[in-house]
């Protein structure tokens, strides 16, 4: 029914046939008991507001000194100077906006005459280009956003709105580049929060839910909330998932092995092997630190991690601590030398091998591909090949995150850093999150809050609320050097006593891109292959960064793209590039193995050199924010 509902929305079809009694579901039959449950809501609500209150009357939460709400207010300010410095642009911009409410009002009568009295009393309905030709929306797949003739008009005035208020930001003359992409991200988020899905009265679903449980959804839903703001010590903690459900180590994060090294920034693990021979080469993953490892070892079904020891890699993994104040002067370099090249020397004392196999994950292939240009130029080949998952080393198109890195939110960043030693890590959860506002804020608002559904259990979406602090010096020099300067891809970045470049890079590179990425856009990534000075494969694969990325064979999903050299256009690489169904993983084990198959005995974690210091996944990796 969703499915043929979308395909109606803006085609002109609304309302035909409308029975009266389809409104019976809004009407309310107990209204001593919906009272009642308001009551009970209020007093949760109520909870809600303490907990917010508390921990700020406390001190507990000091006072943010970078506050986006400022930036979206100034930003937004000079879209609206533009518009209304000319009285005729103001006209215009106004025509625009009413001629639209009209033709949606005139279309509301004739569709809603023709379904009361069969005919079209009102002759052809108008065109409103703003709305027939916008693509489907998950937030309207309920049918009366069709064919409740409230809630469609709603819906048609909404939409309109929304098209307007992005075309005021594209219109806009005399811009620069980074202020109107932060306007149409900020406009993007003010239309998605007022969405009339969002709200209780405007929302059907919600509405009929209402009147079904007499407000009970309201008053399980304020609960959550209540609960929610509690977890988060003062600020909401958006649950997207049922956490009750998940444990590291006891159904996440499972494959065997050994912490044999700890460092004040990372453990390392090595884990078990499975198979009767393995590579001479090992292998060494470097993931982000903004996020834990174990996202390439969820389950044994999922786990890329578990995959490779099956295929008979010596795996190793850089498991990052989550910083507090104590880690606070940790920077790049610290992360290189006491990460890196910390978790190289183990890999060494534990097999013999001066070479390895090396993957770098987001963020943590970028410090890789710095940390292989440091030490190029001292001739430093303890990694013989790169293996980069969506990982940006330019970031000319870095997409929407970039929204929120320019001189002045950086300052109030690190000044906000800097009285705690790190950045919270709610903080980066909730700049990821708005860049698919509407698919992972404003539908668990409405399920949680105002439905009063407990979420799913979602292995994923535990992991991706799992989130870490990152330590000021490091986070710092990351957002200046990549987002804000691109130092790296400029040949200007400086580790220690080097100013590094990616050219000097000369071992083989295996570059994969996610189709659908929002962190890392494929663009940004083919962008940055052609910044290496060996030979690059790149490789595209479907759906986004972590989907893309964890993606098992077995499972036949989507698809990965190969293709020729970098060079030109990312699109016009894409049109010529062969597609192959299922998993990337495969392609990426038999480009490792050609580099050098040769197998030796298996090897028992830390080897004759180290002592097992705990099981795996470790210990930092269960320090929770």
């Amino acid at each position: 029914m969703a499915e043929k509902t979308e395909d109606k929305v803006g085609s002109g079809q609304e309302f035909p046939g409308f029975d009266p009694k389809s409104v019976e579901a809004y009407m309310v039959k107990d209204p001593q008991a919906l009272a009642m449950n308001f009551a009970r809501a209020a007093e949760n609500l109520g909870r809600a507001a303490s907990e917010w209150l508390g921990p700020r009357e406390r001190g507990e939460v000091p006072d943010s000194v970078a506050n986006p709400l400022t930036d979206l207010v100034k930003t937004l300010s000079k879209v609206t100077e533009y518009w209304i410095s000319d009285p005729k642009r103001t006209l215009e911009a106004q025509t625009l906006l009413f001629s639209s409410y009209m033709g949606i009002w005139t279309r509301s009568l004739s569709q809603f005459g023709a379904g009361q009295f069969g005919g079209n009393q009102f002759g052809a309905q108008p065109p409103i280009p703003e709305l027939d030709n916008l693509p489907k929306d998950k937030r309207f797949s309920d049918e009366d956003w069709v064919k409740n003739p409230f809630f469609a008009f709603l819906r048609q005035v909404y939409q309109v709105t929304a098209s307007w208020a992005d075309k005021l930001v594209t219109e806009a003359d005399g811009l620069d580049e980074h202020t109107r992409h932060k306007a149409a991200f900020y406009v993007k988020q003010v239309t998605a929060a007022l969405s009339p899905a969002n709200f209780a009265v405007t929302n059907p679903e919600v509405y009929r839910e209402m009147v079904a449980s007499n407000g009970a959804n309201f008053v399980a839903g304020m609960k959550m909330l209540a609960e929610d703001i509690a977890a988060g010590r003062g600020d909401l903690r958006l649950r997207h998932t049922d956490a009750s459900k998940f444990a590291i180590g006891r159904n996440m994060a499972l494959t065997p092995g050994k912490v044999i090294a700890q460092s004040e920034v990372c453990e390392i693990i090595q884990y078990e092997p499975t198979t009767k021979t393995v590579l001479k080469r090992p292998l060494l993953i470097c993931p982000p630190w903004i996020n834990k490892f174990y996202i390439l070892d969820l389950n044994p079904q999922k786990s890329f991690i578990k995959w490779c020891v099956d295929q008979g890699h010596t795996v190793f993994v850089i498991s990052w601590v989550n910083p507090d104040e104590r880690h606070a002067k940790k920077d790049w370099e610290s992360y290189m030398r006491e990460g890196i090249d910390f978790a190289l020397e183990t890999v060494e004392k534990a097999t013999g091998e001066k070479q390895v196999n090396a993957i770098g994950y987001c963020v943590g292939g970028t410090l890789l591909a710095a940390t292989l240009a440091y030490h190029a130029k001292a001739k430093n080949d303890r990694i013989a090949s790169v293996t980069f998952l969506t990982t940006q080393v330019d970031f000319t198109h870095a997409g929407d995150l970039k929204v929120f890195v320019d001189e002045e939110q950086l300052g109030a960043i690190e000044k906000q850093m800097d009285t705690v030693g790190y950045l919270d890590g709610s903080k980066m959860a909730t700049a990821f999150n708005m860049l698919r506002a509407s698919e992972l804020i404003w539908p668990y608002v409405v399920n949680n809050y105002l439905k009063g559904q407990e979420p799913l259990p979602f292995d994923l979406l535990y992991w991706n609320s799992d989130s870490t602090r990152m330590a000021a010096a490091n986070h710092a020099f990351y957002l200046r050097n990549c987002y804000l300067n691109n130092t790296l891809s400029k040949g200007e970045m400086k580790l220690g006593d080097k100013v590094v470049a990616l050219k000097d890079i000369k071992i083989p590179v295996y570059n994969l891109a996610t189709r659908e990425d929002h962190i890392a856009p494929p663009k940004s990534v083919f962008m940055g292959s052609s910044m290496f000075g060996g030979p690059v494969d790149f490789v595209v694969t479907g759906s986004g960064h972590i989907a893309g990325v964890v993606n098992p064979p077995d499972k036949m999903k989507y698809q990965f793209w190969t293709g020729g050299k970098t060079q030109g256009e990312y699109e016009d690489w894409m049109d010529k590039a062969e597609e192959t169904k299922g998993s990337w993983w495969p392609h990426w084990h038999e480009w490792i193995k050609a580099k050098d198959g040769e197998e030796v005995p298996p090897r028992k974690p830390g080897g004759s050199a180290l002592n097992a210091i705990a099981d795996a996944p470790g210990t930092y990796v269960l320090e929770r924010v």
